[in-house]
C-alpha cells in the first residue's frame, strides 16, 4: 500500500526515471490473456443463461419462447463488447479529464430513476429507453471508480497521516465523504442496498489505497456496524436477510431460496448432473438465471464447475493489481487507481454473489460478473474490462517509450 500511496504523492502522474533510461521500441498491443479469460466467462455464461431460463422463459414471457433469456443476453453481450471496443480507444487521460462530468451524468440519472423509473418488486432501479432497460447504479460503479481515483490525485496532498488532522478530515476525506452519502440516500431510497455497499467500498477502498490517514480507516470501520444497524432499522425487511444464518428454519418462507440454492449444490457433487440436466432451475429456484447462476452452475456442473469459475475470477483480481501495479511503477497515479478500483468492484461484486449462492452471506440482488443475465449489469462489466486494457495499454507503450 505504501508503494501506492507513494506514486500518488511523488509522482502524480509524471514518468519514473528508470523509464525513461532504456525504452524498447516496439509496437504495444492489447493483453490478450485478459481479454481472451473475459470472452470465455461471456461465452460460458451465455451458454449458463440458457440453460438456467428455458423453464422461465417458457412459463412466463409472452410468446413463451425458450430462447427469449438467451437472445437477449446474446444481445447484450454484443453491446457491451461494440461499447467496451469503443472506450478502450479514449485514452486515460481523456477519461480522468471527462470523470467528473460522467459523474454528473450518472448521478442525474439516479435522481431520474426516481421518478420516471419502472417498479419491479417494490424498488425503482430500471430507467427505460423504449429498447434498452438500463440500471443507473451499475453506471455509477465505474463512475465512481474514475470519480474517486481523480479525486484522490487532486487531493493527495492532504490524505497522509503526517499533515495536520483538520486538513485531512476537511479537505481530503469530507468532500469525497459527502458524495458517497448523497449517492447512499438516492440508492437506499430506491431501494438497492447490495450496490451502494458495493459503491462504498469502490470509493473508500480508492480513498485508502491514496494514502488516507489510517486513523480515519480505523475510524470508520468501527463506525460500520452502527452504520449497519441504522440502516437495517430504517427498513425492517432487510433483517429477513439473516436468515442466511438458518434458512431450513423457514425451507417455505424466507428461506426458501437459499434452501432451493444449496439443494442444487448438494445434487451437483462434485462433477455435476450434467449440463441441461439442473432440476431446481425448472421454477423452483428463484432468479436461477440472475443472482443465482452460480446455484445451476453447481448443480449441472458440480464442484469442478463452481471452482473453474472462482479460479477465473481469482485469475482477473491478479491481473487487474497487477496492471495498477505497473501503472504504479511508471507513476501513471490515476491510471492505477483505476485499476485498482476495478479489481476492487469486480472482487467484491463476485465474492457478495457467490456467497449469497453458498448462503455464507445474505442475499443483496448482486449479479455475478460477466456469467448473470442483466443488460445494463452485463454491459458495464464489458466497460470495466475495457478500461482496464486501455490502462495496459498504455502502460506498455511508456514502457516501449512511447507517449500517452
Amino acid at each position: 500500500m505504501r508503494n501506492v500511496a507513494t506514486a500518488i504523492h511523488r509522482l502524480r502522474g509524471a514518468p519514473s526515471s528508470w523509464m525513461a533510461d532504456k525504452p524498447v521500441r516496439g509496437v504495444p498491443s492489447f493483453d490478450h490473456a485478459l481479454l481472451m479469460v473475459v470472452l470465455i466467462l461471456l461465452a460460458f455464461g451465455l451458454v449458463m443463461v440458457y440453460s438456467s431460463s428455458l423453464a422461465v422463459a417458457e412459463a412466463r414471457t409472452a410468446d413463451h419462447s425458450p430462447y427469449y433469456y438467451f437472445v437477449r443476453h446474446g444481445v447484450a453481450i454484443g453491446m457491451g463488447l461494440l461499447l467496451g471496443g469503443m472506450i478502450s480507444r479514449v485514452s486515460i487521460k481523456r477519461l480522468k479529464q471527462q470523470a467528473p462530468a460522467i459523474f454528473i451524468v450518472c448521478l442525474i440519472l439516479l435522481v431520474a430513476v426516481l421518478v420516471l423509473g419502472r417498479e419491479v418488486n417494490g424498488a425503482k432501479r430500471w430507467l427505460s429507453l423504449g429498447f434498452f432497460t438500463m440500471q443507473p447504479s451499475e453506471l455509477m460503479k465505474l463512475s465512481v471508480v474514475l470519480f474517486a481515483a481523480g479525486y484522490v490525485v487532486r487531493k493527495a496532498e492532504y490524505l497522509p497521516a503526517d499533515r495536520p488532522m483538520k486538513a485531512t478530515i476537511v479537505r481530503g476525506f469530507l468532500p469525497l465523504f459527502a458524495v458517497m452519502l448523497v449517492i447512499g440516500l438516492l440508492l437506499l431510497i430506491e431501494p438497492d442496498f447490495g450496490s451502494f455497499f458495493v459503491i462504498a467500498v469502490i470509493g473508500f477502498g480508492i480513498l485508502f489505497l491514496g494514502g488516507l490517514d489510517w486513523r480515519i480507516i480505523l475510524s470508520l470501520i468501527v463506525m460500520l456496524p452502527l452504520a449497519l444497524y441504522a440502516v437495517l432499522r430504517s427498513a425492517p425487511y432487510r433483517l429477513d436477510r439473516f436468515i442466511f444464518l438458518n434458512p431450513w428454519q423457514e425451507p417455505f418462507g424466507k428461506g426458501y431460496q437459499l434452501t432451493q440454492s444449496e439443494m442444487a449444490f448438494g445434487r451437483g457433487g462434485f462433477s455435476g448432473v450434467g449440463l441441461g440436466d439442473g432440476v431446481t432451475k425448472l421454477l423452483y429456484l428463484p432468479e436461477a438465471h440472475t443472482d443465482f447462476i452460480l446455484a445451476v452452475i453447481g448443480e449441472e456442473l458440480g464442484f469442478i464447475g463452481v471452482l473453474a469459475v472462482i479460479l477465473l475470477f481469482l485469475w482477473l483480481l491478479r491481473r487487474a493489481w497487477k496492471i495498477g501495479t505497473e501503472a504504479t511503477r511508471l507513476g501513471q497515479a490515476f491510471a492505477a487507481l483505476t485499476a485498482y478500483g476495478i479489481g476492487i468492484w469486480l472482487g467484491l461484486q463476485a465474492f457478495i454473489n457467490m456467497g449469497s449462492n453458498m448462503t455464507i452471506l445474505p442475499p443483496k440482488g448482486i449479479t455475478l460478473p460477466f456469467l448473470s443475465y442483466g443488460g445494463s449489469g452485463l454491459v458495464l462489466d464489458c466497460l470495466m474490462i475495457a478500461v482496464l486494457l486501455r490502462v495496459d495499454y498504455e502502460n506498455k507503450r511508456l514502457l516501449m517509450g512511447h507517449a500517452i
